[in-house]
């Protein structure tokens, strides 16, 4: 597997944020969200397979919030890769 260097963006940090700190978000999200905002900054850390597979779930629900699909998408990015 190859290392991600990737970092969360500002604008996809703020829409983690909003995620976890709502009371209507689902667990998926904020996994998702929380796995986003704990790698603004920091290139060494890559989203887990768990918080992987559920960004992966909230961006394929349709009933998911542009905000969380925003997070999702930031942490499914920083997921580790495997090498063909």
């Amino acid at each position: 597997m190859t290392r991600n260097t990737k970092v969360t963006s500002p604008k996809a940090a703020t829409a983690a944020s909003k995620t976890l700190s709502s009371t209507s978000t689902g667990a998926r999200s904020k996994t998702a969200a929380g796995s986003a905002l704990t790698q603004k900054d920091a290139p060494k850390k890559q989203t887990s397979p768990a918080a992987a597979s559920a960004a992966s779930s909230v961006l394929k629900d349709g009933r998911t919030s542009a905000t969380s699909k925003s997070a999702a998408g930031s942490a499914l990015a920083q997921a580790k890769r495997k090498t063909s």
